[in-house]
């Protein structure tokens, strides 16, 4: 992968106060690419500080900095904090997002701001005139597959995995693994190099995959259990699954942030189910979450764009709803309705 290293180091080099953003909800490649940023820069003497519009899985929570003066700053928990590190940054980078928006409470400020603005990304259809600098691409399998490489063309990493201090690698493989769920989508050549060459560096890949994916709950476990038997639902006419996820049941089973992390994709392991969605009550009832996933032939990010006001790739999309969470069953329908017969002539 070539990527031209020449303003990026510039922008870094004049810059001490740097805002690391990325996008509400984040997951495991959101915080894993923040947290990475962030261990790179203070090893160059920078003041990197992140920003998260709302709070990140506690499986992530190892990534934190460990300077509690540096700890993630959420949005929705400390708001005057949040707007005043994007105001006085001397350059903002934000992370895993395509669009402002997805930053929410976050966007004016960054729109307003007078730091220069950068974007590391993968998805589809990145706002790419809203940066200043932009490295974006969708051939790599997540935001931290894009930052190693970047990292790699910086003048102090020079090409030498080596040069990468272990908590910024840490990061970039968590990132990676959690957003091809482990190597079992999106995964590219590049991919496979990158993972081998952090784990020469030391990364403990074993490690890292028991600290994320084995560190559930017990009630976190019964959740689901119990949406996979009590609340799946097949389409068979269109060969798609669905579960909804509501907040009286978050109560029940003592919902955390992450908690539902992976359910969308158990119903890919039928083998008549091509589309797997989950529909996700908010806390505030203000909106559904959507997140859905295919096999290889169905492209739902077009069906995240047009019935979902989302988007993200081929394989693995999302959105939101704005209706009631009992209404959606039917509004889901009709939207595969609609999306196969245009799909038949696309």
């Amino acid at each position: 992968m070539s990527i031209d290293p020449t303003r990026l180091e510039a922008l870094l080099s004049s810059a001490a106060d740097i805002a690391l953003v990325s996008h509400f909800n984040p997951d495991g490649d959101a915080v894993g690419s923040v947290t990475a940023a962030y261990h790179y820069l203070k090893a160059r003497g920078k003041r990197p500080r992140i920003i998260l519009p709302s709070p990140y899985p506690e499986s992530m929570a190892f990534l934190e900095p460990d300077d509690p003066r540096d700890r993630i700053v959420i949005c929705e928990q400390d708001p005057e904090t949040a707007h005043a590190l994007v105001a006085r940054a001397d350059l903002i980078i934000c992370l895993d997002l395509n669009r402002l928006s997805r930053t929410e409470y976050l966007e004016n400020d960054i729109l307003s701001a007078r730091a220069p603005k950068v974007l590391v990304d993968h998805h589809l259809a990145a706002e790419l005139d809203r940066f200043d600098l932009a490295i974006s691409t969708t051939g790599v399998s997540s935001t931290c597959e894009l930052l190693y490489w970047t990292l790699l063309a910086l003048p102090d990493i020079a090409g030498d995995p080596a040069r990468i201090g272990i908590r910024c690698a840490e990061s970039i493989y968590v990132g990676m693994m959690t957003d091809t769920n482990n190597f079992s989508n999106s995964v590219f050549p590049s991919t496979f190099e990158m993972a081998s060459k952090l784990i020469a560096r030391g990364v403990d890949k074993d490690g890292l995959q028991e600290k994320v994916l084995s560190c559930y709950s017990v009630s976190r476990t019964r959740l689901l259990g119990h949406m996979v038997k009590d609340k799946m639902r097949l389409i068979p006419r269109h060969q798609a699954a669905y579960m909804l996820l509501s907040n009286r049941e978050k109560e029940r089973y003592h919902f955390k942030p992450g908690d539902s992390e992976g359910f969308v994709n158990l119903p890919l392991a039928i083998d008549s189910v091509q589309i797997s969605a989950l529909f996700t009550e908010n806390a505030d009832g203000g909106y559904i979450r959507v997140s859905l996933r295919s096999k290889s032939r169905i492209n739902v990010n077009r069906l995240a764009v047009r019935f979902f006001f989302g988007g993200g790739h081929r394989n693995a999309s999302g959105g939101r709803l704005y209706i009631p969470l009992e209404e959606v069953p039917a509004y889901f329908e009709k939207a595969l309705d609609a999306y196969t017969d245009e799909e038949k002539f696309s």
